[in-house]
C-alpha cells in the first residue's frame, strides 16, 4: 500500500515537523517521505482542507465481548468502530466468556490482529474468572501478549489480594488498571446519590464508594512500590487524591471517559438508559471540576469505556437496564465539544502520547522511516452524530442526535488504512 496525504498539519510534539503543514508519503507501512509538493504516480492521494495528522489514538479500556457474547460485539466490529473513532490501538477488558485469564485466552485475542484496522491488545485478568478470589496466571499472560492487567468491569475489592497483585506485577514492570468502586456501598445504586436521584425516585450511589477505593489503592501502590492506573474516575475528591499521589512521586495515573466530561446527572431526567453507566454521571459541578483536571494535566488520558449492549438490554425500565454505553466513534468529538479550550498538544497527549508512555507502547512518531500509526482529524468540522456513524454492532450511545465539533477522517496502522465516508 502506497498513500500520499496532501497538506496535513502535523500535530505531534515529538515530530521534527511538529506544527508544520506537509505532504506525507506512506509506503509499505512506513513513512517514506515528508515534504512539500511531493509526487508519486503509484500512490493513492488523499486531501482534505484543514486536516491534522496525530499519533494514533490509544484506548485503554474497551469491551469487545469476544469470545462468548458476539451478539453485542466481535473483535472485528470493535476494531472497525475503533478505527472509525480514530483509535489505532485498543486495550480490551477480560470480562468475556471464557474470561481472559490464561495464556490461551490471551493468544486468541492476539491472533486476531493480522487483518484488523486497529491493533487489539488484551488486558489479562488479575484474578481467575475476575471473581476477586485467587490470582490468575499473570506472568504467562504477560509473556504471550497481555499489555496490562485488570479485572475490567469487576473492581477488585480485597485489599490483601490487590497488594499481592501489585507486588507480583512489579517484577515484570506492568500496570494494574482499576475501576474505583467499593461495591459494598450502595450496591443497588443506579445513579449518583443526590438531588436528581431523589427527584427521579432512583436508588443513589455516593461518590464515597469511588473515593474509598482510590485512597486505599494509592496506599497499596505505595506499599508495593508498583504501578496502578485508575480508569473512569468521576469524583473531584478522587482527582485530589491522585494529584497528591503524583506530587509524592508514586506510580499513579488515571483516565476519564468522554461521557463523564460531557454529561451530568441532570441529563438523566428523561430516564435515558444509555446514560446508565458505572461509575455514574455526577453532579454538574463535579463534571466541571473534572474538566478542569483534564485541562491542568492531572488526568493522563481518555478511556472510552466502550461497553456494547444489545437493544433488549437498554430499551426497558431504568432499573433493569444494563450499565454502560459505546463510545469509540464519538470520543474525540465529545471531548473537543465538552472542553473546547484544549490545545492540539493536550489532545495529542490525552488520546495518544500519555497512554503510550504509561503502557509502554510504541511512540508512533510522525517522522521519516517510522512505522505508521496515525490518526487524521478535522478539528473544526461540526456534525450531528448519528447511528450511521457507528460501526459497532451495538447502538447504545447517548451521543446520537447531538451536534459535536471535531471529525475523524481516518486512520493508518501498518498496511491497514480506514477512511471514513465523504473522502
Amino acid at each position: 500500500m502506497k498513500v500520499l496525504l496532501r497538506q496535513v498539519l502535523i500535530n505531534d510534539p515529538l515530530s521534527p515537523f511538529a506544527g508544520s503543514v506537509q505532504d506525507i508519503i506512506v509506503d509499505n507501512g512506513k513513512i517514506s517521505q515528508i515534504g512539500n509538493e511531493l509526487a508519486d504516480s503509484h500512490a493513492k492521494e488523499y486531501s482534505h482542507a484543514g486536516w491534522q495528522a496525530m499519533p494514533g489514538f490509544v484506548d485503554s479500556f474497551a469491551h469487545f465481548n469476544d469470545p462468548g457474547m458476539e451478539y453485542r460485539e466481535t473483535i472485528e466490529t470493535g476494531a472497525a468502530a475503533a478505527a472509525a473513532g480514530g483509535f489505532t490501538t485498543v486495550m480490551v477488558v477480560p470480562n468475556t466468556k471464557p474470561v481472559i485469564d490464561t495464556k490461551s485466552a490471551v493468544e486468541y485475542i492476539v491472533a486476531k490482529n493480522t487483518q484488523l484496522p486497529a491493533r487489539v491488545l488484551p488486558l489479562g485478568a488479575v484474578t481467575r474468572q475476575t471473581d476477586g478470589k485467587e490470582l490468575a496466571e499473570m506472568y504467562d499472560m504477560f509473556a504471550n501478549g497481555a499489555i496490562a492487567f485488570s479485572d475490567g468491569i469487576q473492581p477488585i475489592q480485597s485489599a490483601g489480594l490487590l497488594v499481592k497483585a501489585l507486588q507480583y506485577i512489579k517484577a515484570i514492570d506492568a500496570v494494574l488498571i482499576q475501576v474505583p468502586d467499593d461495591t459494598s456501598i450502595a450496591s443497588h445504586g443506579l445513579i449518583n446519590e443526590g438531588i436528581v436521584s431523589t427527584r427521579l425516585g432512583l436508588p443513589g450511589k455516593p461518590m464515597m464508594g469511588e473515593e474509598l477505593i482510590v485512597a486505599r489503592d494509592i496506599k497499596l501502590a505505595r506499599y508495593a512500590d508498583s504501578k496502578i492506573h485508575f480508569t473512569g474516575v468521576s469524583s473531584p475528591k478522587s482527582i485530589e487524591y491522585i494529584r497528591r499521589a503524583k506530587d509524592g512521586g508514586l506510580n499513579v495515573t488515571c483516565s476519564v471517559t468522554p461521557y463523564h466530561l460531557f454529561f451530568n446527572d441532570e441529563d438523566l431526567l428523561q430516564y435515558d438508559t444509555n446514560l446508565k453507566v458505572n461509575p455514574p454521571l455526577r453532579r454538574k459541578e463535579d463534571m466541571l471540576l473534572l474538566r478542569k483536571a483534564v485541562l491542568d494535566g492531572t488526568v493522563d488520558c481518555i478511556a472510552t469505556h466502550h461497553l456494547p449492549h444489545n437493544y433488549d438490554a437498554k430499551v426497558l425500565e431504568f432499573e433493569y437496564a444494563k450499565f454502560g454505553m459505546i463510545g469509540l466513534e464519538s470520543a474525540y468529538a465529545a471531548v473537543k465539544t465538552a472542553i473546547p479550550e484544549l490545545s492540539d498538544k493536550q489532545l495529542t497527549n490525552l488520546f495518544s502520547r500519555n497512554a503510550r508512555t504509561i503502557f509502554k507502547l510504541p511512540a508512533a512518531k510522525i517522522a521519516l522511516g517510522q512505522d505508521i500509526e496515525l490518526t487524521l482529524v478535522d478539528p473544526q468540522a461540526s456534525a450531528v452524530f448519528s447511528a450511521a456513524d457507528i460501526r459497532s454492532k451495538s447502538r447504545n450511545s447517548a451521543f446520537i442526535g447531538r451536534e459535536l465539533k471535531g471529525k475523524i477522517i481516518g486512520t493508518l496502522c501498518g498496511n491497514r488504512m480506514q477512511m471514513n465516508a465523504g473522502l
